[in-house]
């Protein structure tokens, strides 16, 4: 079984901050403790975007924790939770995945980590927390080993807290293998679809939101708002992937589509084309 985690910096970006697979072994032993309770906590930083869309970064600190109980498996990540309902199974097959999750989205939340002075000037948007579920299927043993792992998913998620009041669907395939007992690498890529809500909150401009800040006013419409893809990897640097301490790096590429795009808080004060990464340690116990 291979287990990893994702960690998003309140802002806007997804970083990897850990990640614990588990390395090829054939005796006994070694396969109860790869499939025996685990948990996993890392801190790191992460080089991100100011806001969604924007061309302006900062550093961001990235903590989180992964682990599995009794076979139920569940993911802190800064501002994102999920927990899978299905008990997974001992050793490589199938891997079917449903729970809740829950997003609290800090983007442009608050005016103070923005640097230009036109999207300080559109003012702030109220937190959104974003609750909903997931469902996914996976499959250990795949190309490399009896311990890579693909594994497709789809999420769903409404906001509850008037912060966009809309809902957000996003696909996502990943895949991770092993290298050796002290190093792997994965690779990731998923889309989001957002409401129109979302789209009004953080990238139209009304009228007075464009005197304000010198934008021209903006409406932008429910879609498909970006598509990311991104690259991970761990080395251990005491004991080996299943115990101890690791460093981990990662980095990742969104690409801003549509109305998202288009909206001048991205076109004219930001870029469609925006690059996170992240370093960090973590340690397995």
């Amino acid at each position: 079984m291979i287990r990893h985690f994702l960690v998003a910096p309140a802002a806007t970006a997804a970083a990897v901050l850990a990640a614990q697979p588990a390395t090829a072994q054939d005796s006994t032993t070694a396969d109860r403790s790869i499939d025996g309770d685990s948990i996993t906590l890392g801190a790191g930083l992460a080089y991100v975007p100011d806001y969604e869309g924007s061309n302006d970064y900062r550093v961001a600190p990235g903590p989180g924790a992964i682990g599995s109980i009794d076979g139920f498996a569940f993911t802190l990540a800064a501002n994102r939770a999920s927990v899978d309902l299905i008990r997974n199974r001992p050793g490589p097959g199938w891997d079917f995945q449903a729970g809740p999750i829950a997003v609290v989205n800090f983007n442009r939340s608050t005016t103070k980590s923005i640097d230009d002075p036109r999207i300080k000037a559109l003012g702030k948007v109220d937190t959104a927390i974003e609750l909903g579920g997931y469902i996914g299927i996976g499959k250990t043993g795949v190309v490399t080993s009896p311990y890579d792992k693909l594994s497709v998913s789809l999420s769903w998620r409404h906001d509850v807290a008037g912060g966009h009041d809309s809902a957000i669907l996003q696909p996502s395939v990943t895949y991770f293998t092993p290298l050796s007992h002290k190093a792997a690498i994965g690779l990731f890529a998923s889309a989001e679809h957002a409401g129109k809500g979302y789209a009004r909150s953080y990238f139209s401009v009304d009228a007075a939101q464009s005197a304000a800040s010198g934008l021209p006013v903006y409406h932008a419409s429910s879609g498909w708002k970006n598509y990311m893809i991104g690259t991970i990897a761990t080395h251990s640097l005491t004991g080996d992937l299943l115990h101890g301490v690791k460093l981990v790096a990662a980095g990742t590429y969104r690409r801003m589509l549509g109305d998202f795009g288009d909206s001048p808080v991205v076109s004219i004060a930001g870029s469609r084309d925006q690059w996170m990464g992240a370093v960090g340690l973590a340690y397995t116990f």
